[in-house]
């Protein structure tokens, strides 16, 4: 089962292990994740689930397709790696990805 690390603006970290096939905003919001809200729901339609992906899974992931771009651009502090993680599913290739929360977002 793969192992999710998310990093909290204060250096803390919390691990997550995740069923392929979820979304990672699906896995956080279960876990209780701070800083994770999904409010849309993994609709891609609210930019609550933005996170920074580190690398190199960063370059693993799929590019992020028009509306999550444009989600990005409405999303708190967007950096270069920036992805909204309801769009991101949950594969064995991403044990131990890690995935940083923005300050501006607690």
């Amino acid at each position: 089962m793969p192992r999710l690390h998310f990093v909290h603006p204060d250096g803390s970290a919390q691990a997550v292990e995740a069923e392929p096939g979820e979304s990672v905003m699906a896995v956080a919001t279960q876990q209780q994740v701070a800083g994770i809200v999904g409010e849309c729901g993994g609709c891609c339609s609210c930019a609550t689930c933005h996170v920074y992906v580190d690398s190199p899974w960063f370059e693993a992931l799929a590019a992020p397709d028009e509306m999550e771009v444009m989600m990005l651009e409405a999303a708190v502090e967007p950096t270069a790696h920036s992805r909204l993680c309801c769009q991101i599913t949950v594969a064995d290739d991403l044990d131990g990805m890690v995935l940083r929360i923005p300050a501006g977002q607690l």
